[in-house]
């Protein structure tokens, strides 16, 4: 089997584990403040952390604005039932100001210009525009989606905008599921198929009564040049299993806590 290929520049930003920033970082204080996730203060608290890994998510408003936002709607964050699609962005920007302030993805990528950002693309409207944004800035920011197609439509579009470097990428759920097929069959052409292009898994430990992340992939992952991160996991005893078993990088409400606790 040839080499695998350089690790994308993304991953250059620290050693192993990588503690990822889940929606930025929001204390119990913050919270009893009304600051939210995904907000610029969210990001802001990471980054003053030490969290250099920053996951979010992007949706598309109604004026075509490309913003964090993990909901398709804004019932949960701001007791409002419309969908951010139906949203322009000043009126998003007005029921975020109390909330930790709204942040868009060129925000956010030109505000903090030493944070590496992991975007995982939630709405198909958002794809292309997302890529434009991203493209840029492609050698610190990891792509995603649960859909393969969504993902592979914003890498396309931030290589169009961008044709020196792609962003880093995870894989989606259609390629997670065609390689646990493979390990499960021992068929390593097919883990080599479903790992080409990949740069991480980014994975539950566990998918109801099914352990996803297991030696055997950590294993095969590894020997393709490929990341493991586990989300979502905010308990320090699970932190430190994780880290022992091999994985790459935890997903965390807890950044501050995880840094202390792998001192990295």
């Amino acid at each position: 089997m040839s080499e695998p290929p350089a690790p994308h520049p993304w991953f250059d930003a620290s050693e192993t584990p990588r503690v990822l920033a889940h929606r930025g970082l929001v204390t119990d204080d913050a919270l009893s403040a009304g600051i939210v996730e995904n907000s610029f203060a969210a990001v802001a608290a990471a980054h003053a952390a030490g969290a250099i890994y920053l996951e979010s998510d992007c949706h598309l408003t109604r004026d075509g604005e490309v913003v964090l936002f993990h909901d398709d709607e804004l019932l949960r964050i701001a007791d409002d039932k419309r969908r951010i699609d139906e949203v322009d962005l000043r009126e998003l920007e007005q029921l975020m100001a109390e909330r930790g302030g709204l942040v868009t993805l060129a925000q956010a990528l030109d505000s903090f210009p030493d944070v590496r950002f992991n975007i995982d693309v939630k709405a198909d409207a958002a794809a292309e525009a997302a890529g434009t944004i991203v493209g840029p800035f492609a050698d610190r920011v990891l792509l995603t989606s649960f859909s393969d197609q969504r993902r592979r439509r914003a890498l396309e579009s931030a290589l169009h905008a961008n044709p020196a470097q792609r962003p880093a990428t995870s894989a989606g759920s259609a390629t997670v599921a065609r390689l646990i097929l493979a390990l499960t069959i021992r068929s390593r052409r097919g883990v080599a198929a479903a790992l080409d292009g990949i740069d991480a898994l980014q994975l539950p430990e566990r998918h109801g009564a099914l352990r996803v992340v297991s030696p055997r992939l950590l294993e095969a992952a590894h020997r393709h040049g490929v990341e493991v991160h586990v989300w979502t996991v905010n308990e320090p005893d699970d932190m430190r299993r994780l880290v022992a078993l091999g994985v790459d990088g935890i997903v965390t409400d807890r950044a501050a806590d995880a840094l202390a606790l792998l001192k990295v």
